[in-house]
């Protein structure tokens, strides 16, 4: 009698000890598993990253190309001066605004995904950033989208209407 009841006290301890190794087992496993931050999803309407955009530094003594404008030394001896074989490219005047077209801005915080035509399942052509600046050139006939004219890229699309604001830059 005494041997049956020390091993059913025996059997509780057992059964209790794997439960709770158990226990941990999972919880040690689920808290190393949300400890490791994911890898960044890479978009395809991503800008590169700045370290593969960066000019590469060069080495002593290697030649180095030079830039229109840049100065260069043959010698010691020399004077600097500067390179004087290329004509200064004159910038291109933005295009006129038409007529009803104000400049703006992008106002809405996740900037604005532009489309192709003014409705949700036209393609995607591009993206437009927050407090990036804009030429509003259009409304649709229900109001409801704007075409608008990227001022950097001249790129044109459609976004929400909404989204955007007027500027009183000229």
């Amino acid at each position: 009698m005494l041997s049956g009841l020390i091993k059913y006290i025996l059997g509780i301890f057992l059964a209790l000890a794997v439960l709770v190794g158990g226990g941990v087992a999972v919880a040690l496993y689920f808290m190393n598993r949300t400890g490791i931050a994911p890898a960044k999803p890479i978009f395809s309407n991503d800008s590169p990253s700045v370290k593969a955009q960066a000019p590469k530094a060069t080495e002593p003594g290697s030649k180095s190309t030079s830039t229109p404008g840049a100065t260069t030394q043959s010698s010691p001896k020399s004077t600097s001066t500067p390179n004087t074989t290329e004509s200064p490219k004159p910038t291109p005047s933005p295009k006129p605004l038409p007529s009803g077209a104000y400049r703006g801005r992008v106002s809405w915080a996740q900037g604005l995904i532009l489309r192709a035509q003014p409705n949700q399942d036209a393609e995607r052509i591009g993206s437009v950033g927050f407090n990036q600046k804009i030429i509003v050139l259009e409304e649709s006939e229900d109001k409801a989208w704007q075409k608008i004219r990227l001022e950097n890229t001249e790129q044109e699309g459609w976004v929400k209407a909404g989204n955007t604001e007027k500027t009183n830059e000229q």
